[in-house]
């Protein structure tokens, strides 16, 4: 099945036919649910825990805002390598896919292993100076410390992911979330509550369902590399005629890419920890939207994704501008009308409030509520940033990509947000605003680059 999926998506271009929507979404849709999956463990953890009050949510919070950059960087050097593999995937050249593949493994482990490294060496001061109270400081840190489980697996098997991804097999990193949420679900509620016999272990029990479940999802992904490309051993040489030569290479194209991703977790996940200066009220508000914001968006970032992975390949193929001029209408078309779905689940979220957290004070429910507004104007500029971004990194052009992300992040939202959190102290509705705001100061520098043209022009093949 898979093989012939390979065959269906290099003819396109030997035909002279570019993809169409259709094509993207055959590609996206299982992008999309898995990515939902991922980023609905969050979602799932803080709604099971929202039940045991706002202290629980914040120390949640903390211990996911350090766990969550170490994870951050490994995400980020996986979506290199899913751009890297689209591009070898469209060359053909199986010393190049073998190399790919290679380098990315190795890479993504070492990181995954320094990560866990640093968080048992820093990571219960740093969230003992940050917690407003002793016992969440405990709680987040028992979390943070099983969590470490989940970031080893991931270090494993996004790289596997984002292999399959970049080959066209979306639906087997699908596959592997389908197997591993209902054990999350089953065994985080249990270990949380007390269920079915279990003891109650409060926060901790988040972390230890997760555990268990990627441990299960990342195994299934190993079996599947070995089975599908486990021939890949058997090519010889390397893209650059040594192992260390070519993981060197992987690194220098990769590290753009991740630097851009890295960039977006740190601010990200500093902004929380500023987050946590707010009131109670306003920072259990904030918890709760940021994985709704992540899990949502998923329908638009994913259909971007595809779009950047289906450029690479048409690049890797020697696609025409003409060719590659008609693919992208055709994204656009449909990624608009993803950021309508996305808008459309915020609006059918926020009339549900007071049915999905009962438990939380009145105050944390309005705030949640009075979001409305901007997650529905942020969709379009989004979205539209997205498909500039994902498609200039296909084409390699990863610098201009790096630097405008780190301008709007570190030059506007980051101090933006110390300043009307520590020094205005504005509402939450303010502070969730600024995210709209990156995304206008990125709009017309991203659209004007990829008007340009330049991307359709480049040779992939190294």
């Amino acid at each position: 099945m898979f093989k012939r999926a390979e065959k269906s998506a290099r003819q396109s271009s030997v035909d002279g036919a570019a993809p169409s929507a259709y094509d993207i979404f055959k590609l996206s849709w299982p992008m999309t649910i898995k990515a939902v999956f991922l980023h609905g463990t969050v979602l799932l953890d803080g709604w099971l825990v929202s039940h045991l009050g706002e202290e629980s949510l914040a120390a949640m919070g903390l211990a996911g805002a350090l766990g969550g950059i170490v994870l951050g960087v490994i995400f980020a050097f996986s979506h290199a390598l899913q751009i890297r593999t689209a591009q070898a995937f469209g060359t053909g050249d199986p010393v190049y896919r073998k190399s790919v593949l290679a380098s990315g493994l190795t890479v993504g482990l070492l990181i995954g292993l320094i990560g866990i490294c640093s968080i048992f060496l820093f990571g219960q001061s740093l969230l003992a100076s940050l917690a407003t109270s002793e016992d969440i400081a405990v709680q987040a840190w028992t979390y943070l410390s099983i969590f470490s489980l989940v970031i080893l697996g991931e270090a494993i098997g996004q790289s596997a992911s984002s292999h399959f991804n970049g080959c066209g097999r979306t639906k087997i990193p699908l596959i592997g979330y389908c197997l591993s949420v209902p054990i999350n679900v089953i065994f985080s509620y249990a270990f949380i509550h007390g269920a079915f016999g279990s003891p109650a272990f409060g926060v901790p029990g988040a972390a230890m369902g997760s555990a268990f479940a990627i441990m299960i999802q990342t195994v299934f992904l190993a079996i599947q590399v070995v089975r599908l490309d486990g021939h890949l051993r058997k090519v010889i040489g390397w893209q650059r005629q040594t192992f260390y030569l070519t993981i060197k290479r992987h690194f220098e194209f990769s590290l753009p890419i991740a630097a851009t991703f890295i960039s977006a977790t740190f601010a990200g996940h500093i902004c929380m920890l500023i987050y946590a200066k707010m009131a109670l009220p306003d920072f259990a508000a904030m918890t709760l939207i940021a994985p709704w914001n992540m899990v949502a968006g998923q329908i638009s970032m994913q259909w971007t994704q595809a779009t950047g992975i289906m450029v690479a390949q048409l690049l890797g193929k020697g696609a025409t501008e003409k060719l590659l001029d008609k693919f992208l209408s055709a994204a656009w078309r449909g990624a608009m009308v993803a950021a309508g779905c996305v808008a459309v689940i915020f609006l059918v979220m926020n009339v549900s409030v007071d049915l999905l957290y009962p438990d939380l004070l009145p105050q944390t429910r309005m705030t949640l509520i009075g979001f409305l507004p901007i997650l529905l104007l942020i969709q379009v500029p989004r979205t539209t940033n997205a498909i500039c971004g994902n498609t200039l990194r296909a084409s390699g052009d990863t610098i201009y990509v790096m630097k405008l992300f780190l301008w709007a992040q570190w030059g506007f939202r980051v101090p933006a947000t110390a300043i009307v959190v520590l020094y205005f102290d504005l509402s939450a509705f303010w502070v969730l605003s600024l995210l709209l705001w990156e995304e206008l100061i990125k709009f017309l520098p991203f659209h004007t680059r990829l008007w340009r043209g330049d991307w359709k022009r480049v040779s992939v093949s190294q």
